[in-house]
């Protein structure tokens, strides 16, 4: 078993078909196998082994499936670092999973701190060029496009994708080929792939959306991945029609700005099926794209930790507001605090149980126990269940905070904050937000004799932290809302904003 097989499938089956099309330029998958299997003995050639961790430190360019499928061919682990982490975030990753090689670019290079980073032996530029850096070309120009997918076991541990923890702290989350490759199949089958689509993933390949369920899903079925460096509106609206794109893939806020653009001028007729996930629809926006396009908007749930797919709400009929049932080979359960099943339309905790559960977190052993106590992966996510077996999703456990489907987890902006000369007290919280479901807020207490102004903050955050975890707004307040033990009480903070908000 490897998941690159899919890929040399598809190769020897039908080589010129295209594989990947971006920015107007078709890769078959002929050639997108021919230069996998080159990296891959490049890979190898420069002592990259199975069980060995390569960082894709990348943007939406074809070199990030390119360098993907390379690194699984090998039997070597792909740790997918989001693109627009800064140099704290990078580090950490890098040297928590002990990369060996980083592929990445010559605009990001910046914020790769090599010499804090011990393990890594090469730096792959795969866009841009810097004097003395290794280029992508070169080592595929070094490689033999004869090297075929090593026979892995199902559990050899395949990726590593990141997803923050209630520590504030990254926790690298290993999947492995079983995992993934029966996690893209029953996503190919249940949104239907065929080998005439065209996927539209403008979604970040780094994100487990967008690498599983759109580009490995995509390779799977053998169709034709339309690939966008970021979701731009009318670049992507105007390539719908010109690439004939059939599936369109999206959060809820990118639904919410096209309701609110006017359409007429461009022609999607080629789209036969839209599809959610990473946060959930509001019932109002999928009842409106459905009036006006005829169509629904499918939606699926699941988390990082189950490679993602886990429920689908069109198995036999659309529930609005739900998240669906479980998919084939899944059960989802809605545990109490004792981790006992509560009845039906109850709330609870939303637990899962099924093929594409994670093998643990990357070197966090009490972390993964806990996670996967009792043979469930407790999500997070609080829940109730039908009668059917509907899910819906009712809150988040404690203060993860959602923005447009990236999660931010308040210890984090804290940890950075707590930095700040100026900064006596913190509190980071979550409010509602018309289009990105959630907000980031800050409150502060300043240190005596100091002064800090909101702006300040937010921009220390900006040059600190990816942008989506930067405050929308910033309050600068004498003192923060406590128990009696002195715990900080962020639920006063977040009924505060509902009630400011009307939510």
């Amino acid at each position: 078993m490897n998941i690159a097989e899919h890929v040399e499938r598809a190769a020897r089956r039908d080589p010129d078909h295209a594989a990947i099309v971006f920015e107007g330029t078709p890769v078959s998958y002929g050639v997108l196998d021919m230069c996998a299997s080159a990296l891959a003995d490049s890979l190898r050639k420069h002592g990259v082994q199975r069980g060995d961790r390569v960082a894709l430190y990348l943007p939406n360019i074809p070199a990030f499936p390119l360098a993907y499928v390379a690194v699984q061919k090998i039997g070597a682990i792909a740790v997918s670092i989001n693109s627009i982490f800064k140099s704290e975030e990078v580090r950490y990753i890098v040297n928590d999973a002990r990369a060996k090689v980083v592929f990445t670019t010559a605009e990001l290079l910046p914020n790769l701190p090599r010499p804090d980073c011990p393990s890594v032996e090469h730096t792959v530029l795969c866009e841009g060029s810097e004097p003395d850096e290794i280029a992508l070309d070169d080592w595929l120009a070094k490689g033999s496009p004869a090297f075929r997918a090593n026979n892995m076991q199902p559990d050899d541990p395949a990726a590593l994708l990141y997803s923050s923890g209630t520590t504030g702290f990254p926790k690298g989350v290993t999947l492995t080929h079983n995992n993934i490759v029966t996690n893209i199949r029953t996503a190919a089958k249940y949104s239907g792939y065929r080998r005439d689509d065209r996927l539209a993933c403008f979604l970040p390949l780094f994100h487990v959306f967008g690498q599983n369920y759109i580009m490995n899903g995509c390779f799977e079925a053998g169709a034709t991945l339309a690939l966008f460096r970021r979701f731009v509106p009318d670049q992507v609206l105007d390539a719908v029609y010109r690439q004939k794109i059939t599936l369109f893939f999206a959060v809820p806020t990118i639904y919410i700005t096209l309701l609110g653009m006017d359409l007429a001028k461009y022609d999607l007729s080629s789209i036969r099926y839209d599809f959610s996930a990473a946060a959930t629809m509001p019932q109002e926006i999928s009842r409106r794209w459905t009036e006006r396009f005829g169509r629904p908007i499918y939606e699926g749930y699941g988390l990082t930790e189950c490679s993602p797919f886990a429920a689908y709400n069109h198995l036999t009929r659309h529930k609005f507001g739900s998240v669906g049932t479980a998919v084939e080979g899944f059960e989802l359960r809605i545990f109490d605090e004792n981790d006992q099943e509560a009845p039906r339309g109850e709330w609870g905790e939303i637990v899962i149980r099924g093929p594409g559960v994670m093998k643990g977190y990357w070197g966090k052993p009490e972390d993964t126990d806990r996670a996967l106590r009792g043979g469930w992966l407790h999500s997070g996510d609080i829940g109730r269940m039908d009668e059917e077996g509907y899910v819906y999703i009712v809150d988040r456990v404690k203060d993860m905070i959602n923005v447009s489907g990236f999660k931010v987890w308040p210890a984090e902006v804290e940890h950075v904050l707590y930095r700040h000369p100026a900064v006596k007290e913190v509190a980071v919280y979550g409010a509602p937000d018309p289009v990105k479901g959630e907000q980031v807020r800050v409150a502060i207490v300043p240190r005596e004799g100091k002064r800090v102004t909101p702006e300040e903050i937010v921009q220390y955050c900006r040059d600190h932290l990816a942008v989506y975890k930067a405050p929308e707004r910033v309050d600068v307040v004498t003192e923060l809302p406590k128990s009696a033990t002195g715990k900080i009480l962020k639920r006063v903070l977040r009924d505060q904003a509902a009630q400011e908000s009307g939510a």
